[in-house]
């Protein structure tokens, strides 16, 4: 693809395309541009068009493309090809810096987050320049430039907030320390003084309050890890220039600046290093009532958020992407002076908490933020520990949380009017989600009702609490794990609480609420069988609104839930009705179909993952519907998709499993394709153990002499694998597959196939793979089938017993015994690179599991074996008797004590003998 006018002309069309709202346009253009985007040049055609294009709408769309072309592409992944050749990696890390720092801010920023996305993979080895390059921009005195650099730096370095102690990762960060601590500490003074100077002008102070915001961010990251010793000599500076912000005119706190600096005061009061500049009682009174209580006021901006921008409000307060707020960082102050002073910090704010209650109290329609404000102290005041999952898992036990829910919670809460103070509605939901663990469970059984009720409120942040809130109530576990609420205590409550969530979703702004779907999900999966004479009605409206986001899903978790919710009523209903399955198949192939046909790519994964579920309930012969579809799914398109991979494996072994007779009579020409599939992903180290699930299922299910001419290919394939690129996995699914097939077909034909593909191959597999390597195998069914396999081995074997072959024998009975004995063998080899399963990068639709869809375990020797000891001895005892003398002396004279011992216990435990 050449740097050419006519191609930065016909790339500009098609990013044009790209944002048109028709998908029958923007579709086509989304699959032209994922066409090209493998051939050299693309991204520098993408770069120059930042330069070179007039309009601004093409340059912003361009460089998001652009980003998220290096986000599924930059990563190198072991045994797949390089999608970015070397020539553009290296045009792009030389031209992106200056092209970043060059661009207007809403362009800067998407290039910043390619950069550090580049950074995340090659620096510091693969681009030892890039720190050097940035800190000499600081000279600059732009400040575009600056924060350009500052904003970039952030996103590079903010993951070491988050990564696992290592001496790695200490040894990146002191040379970013070493490169970047002193200029930033002298852009920090630099800029301190700049504000200093430029005080009476506005347009000058957002500029270097935006500065000074990235600064603390930066110092935050870099000084998470704590590497004390480099901030250590300036840390009072940096204390003294953060409360002089603090208690600067009001001018100032209207920026962001003030949460990151309370928020670098959080920070550092938790550090046991720290705890002398806080221990004075004017100090921390000081920060208590200049600094916390007048940012916990919900301010003009939040009740501007709270009214016209609720997707945002609650995202930032629920899912903790509020960082940024000064109410957060104010919350969070709090719990850190907590750590050291918690005593102090709470008889502090009691007084406060109960002023505020008064000031409410005297007239609740004007002095509502008071109590608002209150909550949230308590709020801070009392959480400990904290998880998204389980709530408040450690409470300040100063602070009597059952008593403030009951006398200033519940009060508001039980009003009639569920529209009425919306704020302090949402506030006081928001108290049972958090301390639902602390309350007692009857005060909770008495909200519940209440908060069904909330469902129907106009305020899309109280509605959409209300529903989180029962979600999180339905997963709360009691004594023994098991579930706090049971079916039969919600079963009052399940036809306004079904009908509620479901109008939920029709209130404004409210159509794809992924927290309503989510309420939906899990109340279908506590209330079970209480749900099956809503269903008709309910899976019409999950089908109506499928069909809906299939046009333009936008709303990933959304999405999966309500799949989830799909499934379970599939779940649900067809364990007490079997014959309901067709039901299901009416209302869904329809709409299943449309999406198949419209390739909506972020669907087909949930389509055959459902498709799997419903194949799997129907227990004779596989309907023609599905065997219609059965070649569409053998098509190399599909499984050039990694999301679809999974899926479509799980559907092909439901074919396999429900209807191997007609597949091998009615399309037995499609043999060669599946196993086309079966090649395809045993090449890969990412995908081989798909490739396993599908051969194991065509061994087990389909006709012997359906796959008769094909064996020896399958075997030919595997020892080359085996031989080219040998892992850990790949190893233990084809322990799994011999032994699977020795089961299947028998010990001989095992032995027959090895050794008619080279002579004395069966013992270099026995003495090579599964002796040494039986150890590593895990999963109690899979260790089952290998067992039997084995033990078939054993004695089922006639050249084992009378060849060249017999002096393996016991040796392998040794590993049987280890494997059922000994810990499993987790090592991994140091020169194996294991590749995460679920950590294959590239523009496909990851792959997302259903829950509900999930699989039952499967155990091919359930029915032939119960107790694989006791068959081990059994099937000894059958081969003594066949060959008396013989196996008493072999396990005599080679078997070790230890396992000797073992063996004496099966036999004892299956009342047999060796003769």
């Amino acid at each position: 693809m050449e740097l050419s006018d006519a191609n930065l002309q016909t790339l500009t069309e098609y990013l044009k395309k790209t944002l048109d709202p028709d998908p029958a346009i923007r579709r086509p253009a989304e699959k032209f541009l994922e066409s090209v985007e493998g051939n050299q040049n693309y991204p520098l055609l993408l770069l120059t068009l930042l330069e070179k294009a007039q309009d601004n709408v093409i340059k912003v769309c361009a460089s998001v493309t652009f980003k998220n072309y290096i986000k599924r592409n930059w990563r190198i992944v072991e045994d797949e090809p390089n999608k970015i050749c070397e020539a553009d990696r290296a045009a792009i890390k030389a031209n992106i810096v200056h092209l970043m720092l060059s661009s207007p801010e809403q362009i800067q920023k998407q290039l910043s987050d390619a950069i550090s996305i580049i950074g995340r993979e090659d620096f510091p080895q693969k681009w030892p320049d890039l720190l050097t390059e940035m800190v000499n921009r600081f000279q600059s005195g732009d400040f575009h430039v600056i924060n350009g650099v500052l904003r970039t730096a952030h996103s590079l370095f903010k993951r070491y907030r988050h990564e696992f102690k290592s001496n790695e990762l200490w040894t990146e960060i002191k040379l970013v320390l070493d490169a970047f601590a002193l200029p930033l500490t002298n852009l920090f003074k630099a800029t301190i003084e700049l504000c200093s100077t430029h005080a009476n002008d506005a347009s000058a102070l957002r500029i270097l309050f935006s500065s000074l915001i990235l600064i603390s961010k930066l110092f935050y990251s870099l000084n998470f890890q704590d590497l004390p010793e480099f901030f250590e000599d300036n840390m009072e500076t940096w204390m003294n220039n953060f409360h002089t912000l603090l208690t600067l005119d009001n001018k100032l706190l209207q920026t962001d600046l003030v949460s990151n600096a309370i928020q670098f005061l959080a920070s550092v009061c938790e550090r046991p290093h720290y705890k002398n500049l806080f221990e004075d009682q004017n100090t921390l009174t000081s920060i208590c009532e200049k600094v916390i209580v007048p940012n916990m006021e919900f301010r003009a901006a939040d009740e501007e958020a709270f009214e016209d921008n609720s997707e945002e409000y609650i995202r930032r307060d629920l899912e903790g992407s509020d960082i940024d707020t000064r109410r957060r960082a104010a919350c969070d102050l709090v719990r850190g002076l907590c750590k050291f002073f918690e005593g102090p910090v709470t008889g502090i704010f009691s007084g406060y908490v109960n002023s505020m209650l008064q000031e409410y109290a005297k007239n609740p329609s004007v002095n509502w933020k008071h109590k608002d404000a209150a909550i949230y102290l308590v709020t801070s005041l009392a959480s400990k520990a904290q998880t998204q999952k389980h709530g408040i898992t450690q409470a300040n036990e100063l602070v009597n949380l059952t008593e403030f829910f009951v006398n200033h919670i519940l009060p508001d809460l039980k009003a009639a009017n569920v529209n009425e103070f919306p704020v302090l509605k949402a506030d006081g939901i928001k108290y049972i989600m958090i301390f639902r663990n602390q309350v007692p469970k009857e005060h909770l059984l008495v909200s519940i009702p209440l908060l069904i009720s909330h469902l129907q409120a106009e305020s899309t942040v109280v509605h959409t609490y209300a529903a989180h809130a029962l979600e999180r109530m339905f997963t709360m576990r009691g004594p023994n794990n098991a579930a706090l609420f049971t079916a039969a205590e919600i079963a009052p409550f399940v036809e306004i609480l079904l009908t509620n969530l479901f109008k939920a979703l029709t209130l404004p702004g409210s159509s794809e609420n992924e927290y309503i779907m989510k309420a939906i999900m899990r109340s279908f999966s506590l209330l079970r069988e209480a749900i099956i004479p809503y269903i008709p009605t309910l899976i019409t409206q999950l089908t109506q609104k499928l069909l809906a986001v299939s046009k333009n899903p936008s709303k990933p978790h959304f999405n999966h839930y309500m799949f989830e919710a799909i499934c379970l009523s599939i779940r649900i209903t067809c364990k007490a009705n079997p014959a309901a399955v067709v039901n299901f198949e009416e209302a869904l192939f329809l709409v299943f179909t449309e999406i198949l046909q419209n390739d909506v790519q972020e669907f087909i994964p949930y389509v055959f993952q459902v498709m799997s579920l419903l194949l799997e309930t129907h227990k004779n012969d596989i309907p023609s519907s599905y065997m219609a579809l059965f070649p569409h799914l053998l098509q190399p398109v599909l499984w050039e998709r990694t999301g679809n991979i999974p899926a479509l494996v799980r559907l092909l072994q439901a074919f396999l499993e429900r209807g191997s007779n007609t597949i091998a009579s009615a399309a037995a020409d499609k043999i060669p394709g599946l196993l086309g599939v079966f090649q395809k992903l045993i090449a890969s180290k990412a995908n081989d153990h798909q490739g396993f699930y599908l051969l194991n299922s065509i061994i087990e299910h389909m006709p012997p002499e359906s796959v008769d001419q094909y064996r020896k290919q399958i075997f030919i394939l595997l020892f080359q694998r085996l031989q080219n690129s040998k892992t850990t996995k790949f190893i233990k699914s084809f322990l799994v597959f011999i032994n699977l097939y020795c089961i299947k077909y028998g010990a001989l034909a095992l032995q027959e196939i090895f050794d008619g593909i080279q002579p004395k191959m069966f013992g270099m597999v026995l003495e090579k793979i599964i002796i040494p390597e039986i150890q590593k195998v895990s999963g109690n069914v899979e260790k089952k089938i290998c067992a039997v396999g084995i033990t078939k081995l054993l004695t089922e074997c006639p050249p084992m017993m009378d060849t060249e072959y017999t002096k393996l024998w016991t040796p392998l009975l040794q590993s049987l015994i280890g494997l059922f004995e000994l810990p499993e063998d987790n090592t991994i080899p140091d020169e194996e690179h294991f590749i995460d399963i679920e950590d294959t990068p590239g523009y496909q639709t990851a792959f997302s599991q259903l829950a509900f869809a999930g699989k039952k375990e499967h155990d091919p020797v359930g029915q032939m074996v119960n107790n694989p000891r006791i068959h081990l001895a059994q099937s000894l005892h059958k081969l003594s008797t066949a060959c008396p003398g013989r196996v008493p002396s072999m396990v005599s004279t080679s078997l070790n004590a230890e396992a000797l011992q073992y063996l004496q216990g099966y036999l004892q435990a299956a009342s047999v003998t060796l003769l």
